[in-house]
Order: structure tokens, then sequence, then C-alpha cells
């Protein structure tokens, strides 16, 4: 075979790796490397150069997109290429081998796969046999215990309690659903990639026989591999097979999900005279951008070390913005965005990436305000998700009971006992009588017809709701909410699902709080209540639909979901301390390198522009804070940022009888940076003053309405 198309685009670091003798290698790819590039061209230069049989190979990444697009790229290079090769993501792969040996693994030939949903389910019913309550053993965190369980390779039968009452009932929980599980042929993910291990284990010939079938095995996104997918591909290889992974262990971003970055260092020891290699040459970002993102990551220390470069234009400096709060952050990034759009540019070229969803409500705000299309890539609309909307039902029934979509949705969040059997003659009594299902639970309650434990619990939802109403009658609109969410035990219930699920939840909760808090009557509603108009509000922005796909539109994201995607204009908004770095990183060992990791992803990003936003107050935890410029933003050089807004460390107050001093503004004790109020446009910050006397006036940013000029004298505004 003809070896210069296999080798003449590559350059010298990537023609290494893909044509590195026989052996393991280790292949360091840094962001915008090229490192899908190298793998097609191995899986091709192995089967075209070194006469290796397609069956021979076996090559894992970790989406089906991404194993689609390797098979395809290899076809294109390699006409002839059959279906012996073997190319999936892990999961994929163990269930191939399942459905071939599904007798010696202990499973019916129709064996089925549970999803999460069906799994969650399944968990449920297994506890409300053991007759557990689930306000005490939440579902959700026995589920996240079998599969992390799963995940490092542990059955039930090899783990202890040691004591431990709780972890007990997981253990005995999760050996009934395993039970279950084998009784039925169900299989869920993580039992996929465990039983498939056991098989090869338990059987030494089948082991051998695909340790000689799979001489070559080849692994993408390694840094990203668990427990058990490193011990898979070890047992896999044996003595014999040839292991190539490729990886980048500064964009190891999943520690919270399992993924171990000391797998890449790992291989090393666990694999005989392995080969480093690095891919160290970027074709993505300019000079600049990758300056920004070595000296960042270089702060890391449990790093094997590599320095990106590119020998394109250095580009622009990075800009740096400092907001006076989240609104300013979000028009800023806003006006920058439509700018980029009139430029011609495409509006899905530009991204806006934060650390928590819970910060995509305001960017929302603002996008559709200005008419930019957008997408929330990889997740929901800030007033869709559910948490969200659990809380939103209960403000619907204290508005107006007879809202049956907001009983069925509250009814049972968090679970009360109210089952199923007792919904549907709620149901049914209320189709019957042709009332509403708030009025027909009063009326079973009232009247029997329910068996004791049932009227108990539905009784006791119906108490809940006419106690909230007596109790938030009177209280300002934030306040109602937070009530709310205490009362109803919303943030516990959301606490099951696991920590890094339930902190964002959490933070979005603490989000709407905010929201309410913030929240305006518009001049046509001012006759309303403000809950109702608050509801109405959230109703028409759940309903404002996001781009189609495909459609041209901005693109929103967390930093988590940006890993892989690439962008000419990014924006990292939120860059404060305690923000991003995000709070438990301080509070938790190891955090701070992953959360410099997440940074480092975020800023090779950018292909051209990238700018660093932050806020110097936010909204938070009720009230104002002054936030603090992120430490990840000090530890990129200087000479690499330009910024736009200097920070203003101490807000300065206008002195009567200075040049263009306003007497006015220093009556009313006007600066720069000051928070006010008005009657109508709500809360804002000051952020300009120009003029004198009785035509003093001040530029003020209105949470709510924008930017306005207030003339001094007769604005009415109150200081805060």
């Amino acid at each position: 075979m003809d070896v210069s198309p296999l080798l003449d685009a590559l350059n010298d670091a990537q023609r290494e790796a893909v044509a590195a003798p026989p052996g393991h290698t280790l292949v360091l790819a840094g962001a915008g490397s090229g490192k899908t590039r190298v793998l097609v061209h191995r899986i091709a230069w192995l089967v075209g150069v070194d006469r290796v049989p397609e069956h021979a190979i076996l090559a894992v990444t970790f989406t089906n997109k991404a194993a689609a697009e390797m098979r395809h790229r290899v076809q294109s290079m390699v006409s002839d290429l059959g279906r012996g090769m073997w190319v999936g993501t892990f999961h994929g792969l163990a269930h191939r081998l399942l459905r071939r040996h599904f007798r010696e693994a202990g499973l019916p030939e129709t064996f089925q796969i549970l999803d999460s949903d069906d799994q969650l389910r399944l968990i449920k019913r297994v506890q409300r046999d053991q007759g557990l309550d689930d306000a005490r053993f939440p579902p959700r965190q026995s589920q996240w215990f079998i599969n992390h369980c799963k995940d490092e390779g542990q059955r039930a039968e090899h783990l202890d309690a040691y004591g431990d009452g709780l972890k007990q009932v997981k253990i005995a929980v999760y050996a009934e659903y395993e039970a279950r599980c084998q009784r039925s042929g169900l299989v869920d993910f993580a039992e996929l990639l465990l039983r498939s291990q056991e098989l090869l284990l338990r059987d030494p010939h089948l082991l051998e026989h695909y340790r000689q079938r799979f001489r070559h095995i080849l692994v993408d996104e390694f840094q990203d591999t668990n427990e058990i997918q490193y011990a898979w591909i070890r047992l896999l290889a044996g003595d014999t097979g040839q292991v190539m992974v490729v990886g980048d262990d500064d964009q190891s971003i999943y520690g919270w999900r399992g993924a171990k970055v000391a797998n890449v260092g790992r291989f090393q020891e666990d694999f005989p005279h392995v080969r480093l290699l690095r891919l160290e040459q970027n074709y993505r970002s300019t000079a600049n951008i990758l300056n920004a993102a070595n000296a960042l990551i270089a702060h890391n220390s449990e790093r094997l070390g590599k320095h990106l470069w590119t020998d394109g234009a250095p580009g622009e400096p990075l800009t740096l913005f400092a907001a006076y709060n989240e609104m300013d952050e979000a028009r800023f990034v806003v006006e920058r965005v439509r700018e980029w759009i009139a430029q011609g540019q495409a509006a899905t070229d530009a991204a806006i990436l934060y650390r928590s969803n819970a910060q995509s409500r305001i960017f929302e705000q603002q996008l559709i305000a200005a008419g930019v299309p957008y997408r929330i890539y990889g997740g929901q609309r800030f007033f869709e998700r559910v948490e969200i909307k659990d809380t939103l039902a209960y403000l619907r029934m204290l508005t107006n009971p007879d809202d049956d979509a907001a009983f069925e949705r509250a009814v049972n969040t968090p679970s009360r006992g109210i089952g199923a059997k007792t919904l549907a003659q709620v149901r049914a009594r209320a189709a019957t009588d042709q009332m509403s299902l708030w009025r027909a639970a009063g009326d079973l309650c009232d009247g029997g017809g329910l068996a004791s434990r049932a009227a108990h619990a539905l009784s006791d939802f119906l108490q809940l709701i006419a106690e909230l109403g007596a109790d938030l009658a009177g209280r300002e609109l934030a306040e109602k909410i937070e009530r709310v969410i205490t009362r109803v035990e919303l943030v516990a219930h959301y606490q099951s699902e696991g920590a890094e699920r339930a902190q964002t939840r959490v933070e979005n909760l603490e989000e709407l709080v905010r929201a309410a808090r913030g929240f305006v009557l518009q001049a046509e509603a001012a006759e309303d209540d403000p809950l109702v108009a608050f509801l109405a509000n959230a109703a028409l922005e759940a309903g404002e639909s996001q781009a189609a796909e495909g459609e041209d539109c901005v693109q929103l994201m967390t930093l988590h979901a940006a890993k892989g995607l690439e962008f000419p204009l990014v924006f990292m908004c939120g860059l404060e301390d305690g923000l991003f770095p995000h709070m438990r990183a301080v509070e938790e060992a190891g955090r701070m390198e992953e959360e410099r990791r997440l940074a480092y992803v975020g800023i090779t990003r950018a292909k051209r522009l990238l700018y660093l936003c932050y806020a110097e107050q936010r909204r938070w935890h009720g009230g104002n804070t002054a936030r603090r410029l992120s430490k990840f933003v000090s530890e990129i050089p200087a000479e690499l940022i330009r910024e736009i807004r200097p920070r203003i460390q101490v807000s300065r107050a206008w002195q009567s009888g200075g040049p263009g001093v306003s007497p006015v503004a220093n009556q009313c004790a006007i600066k720069l940076g000051q928070n006010v109020r008005h009657d109508s446009f709500g809360h804002g910050v000051v952020v300009n003053v120009e003029g004198a006397g009785e035509h003093a006036r001040a530029l003020i940013n209105f949470e709510q309405v924008g930017s306005k000029w207030m003339v001094l004298s007769y604005g009415n505004l109150e200081m805060l």
C-alpha cells in the first residue's frame, strides 16, 4: 500500500504516532491537536501497511457518534474494509460480547437493557417491598450507590457495612435489585461492563480467544475512563495485546462521575515499555489563546506535561470585562453577540459558557429581549428544568388550587406515599363529578372511599397547601418562593440524586429566588398580584421556543458540555471565586486541579476571540454580595489580557465644586456603582454621571428594563 496518503497530511508528531512500531503507546493529545485524525490514520496504517487483519482491531470511543465517524473515516481510506473490526463505546462493545456469549454469562438469549428511568422504577419497587420510606432512603441515592459499586467492580456480596446501618440498607437493596434483574433477564448499563468482565475472568478459554483475536486495542479519551473500564482494557490486553491509548490528562473534568485521571499515569506503570508521545501543535486557536491556556494549566502539579503551540498568528489578546452585576454582564455579552452577527458572522459560531447552568437564565432573558435566537446545548431552558417546574407547580396551586396540571406535579413531589391507585380514584371522582382534582381529593378525604393510609397521606398534602397559603399571605414575592422551597423540603428531595446533580438543582432553585427578587411588574400588569404576574412571565419565557436544530443561533452551555467543541467567538462568564472555581473546589481535597482543568477546557474552545467576564457584585444567597475576580484569571499573564472596563476597587463619590461635578449628585450621595431603586423600573446600578445642577443626570443599568438616563432632580431614585 502507498503510505503517502496516510502520512503526507500529518505533522511530525502525528506521523510518529501513526507509524509507531509494535508495543504499548500513550499519546498525550492536546486540545485541537488532531487526535481523531491520528486514531483513524493509525487504524488505516495497521490494516494497510502492517497487514493486521481487521478482525484483530478493537477501537473504543466514548460516544456512538464518535464510533460511527471513526468507522466512516477509516472506510474512506481503506476501501475494502469489512465488518470484522470492532468499533464502539465501552458499553456497546460489552453488550456485543454478552449477546454472543449469553449462556456463558448466565443470561437468557432475549435479555433486555434497562435505561436509567426503568432502573429507578425497579429500585423504587424493591424499596417499597422492603418497607423502606422513600423520604429516608431516596431511591435515586440507592441508584447512584448501585451504579457506583458496579463501576468499581463490586457486587453486593463484596461489600461490608462495618456497622453503618444506612449502608447496610443500601447493600440489601442492591442485593435484591440484582436478584430481580437476574430473574427477569434485565441488564443495566453499569452491569454490561461488569458482567462481561466477570464472564472473561470466569472462562479462561474465552478470555484467551479474545486476547488472541484483539491483538491491537485503541482507546480514545482515555483520561475519562473509570475503574471498571480500565480493568476491562487490562484484562483484554493481557500479555500479548498491543494497546494505544489517546487522551489528555489536562482535559480530565469528569471526576465527579467516576472518571479517574490517575489512569493515565497507571497505564505507564501497568503496561511494560510504554512509548510516550505528545501532540502539542494546535490547529484550532490563536497563539495568545494557547499561551493563556498553557500558563493556567501549568499551575496543576499532577500532570504529565505538554505545551500547546501553533504556527499561526498571535491573534487578539483575551478581553477581560468587569461587569457591575450579573445583568450588566449579560447585557455586555448579548451586545457583543449582536455586533458579531451584524458584521455578517454566523450566530452559531458564538458560544456563551458558564460554570453552573443556573447562570443561563439571565442570558436567556437578554437574548429573548434582543431577538437573538439561541439554543441550550445539552440542556434545557431555565424555566423548563424539573426543579423549577416542580416549584412553580406549588406556586400555581397557591394561586389556583383547581389547576389540575399543577396538582398532578406537586402531589407526590417529594414522595408522600400517595400511590397510583389513590391518584386513579381521585381522577375517577373528578371525572364523574366534573370537578377539579383538588376538590375531588377533598371530597374523598372527607367522605371516605379511601383506605386509611391513603386518606391520611392525601389529607396531609391538602393541609400542606392550605397552610402554605396562610403562611405566605402578605410576604414579598421572593420570600414566598423561599418559603415554599423550604416547607416542601425540595432541597432535601433533590439532594438524594448524587452530589453534582443535586448541587445543580439547588443552584437553579436559588436562581429562581433571585429571579423573583429582581422581578419588576410591567406597567400594563401593575394591578396584578406579583405572584400571578411572575408565574405568567415564567410561562411565557418557557413558551419561547429554542432555535430549531440546525438553525443559525447562539450556543449556550456549561463548561462541561463544551468539551470537544470549538467556536470562533467564546464568552467565559461568571469568572469569580466561589462560582468558578466553584466553592466545592475549596472545600474538597483534589477538586481545585479539576476546576483548573475545566477552565483550561473552556479557554481552548475559542478559535479567534475569547472574552473573560465577571461581575463585581452578584445576587447571591439572598442578597447582593461583592465578588472577587477568579484566581484562574490571575494565573494568566497580564500581557495576554486587554481589560476594557477597569475594575472599580472603591466606588467614587462626586465631590461638590469639582470640575464637571453635580451638586445634585453630591446632595443625593450618588456614586459610581451605587445601587438604586425606582418605583417603575425597579433595581439598578449607576454606571455614569454627568452634568451639573438641575441638569445633572445618571446612566443607570436597570435589571429588567435596561439602561436609562435619569435626571437626578426629579428622577425619584431611592439610594440603596
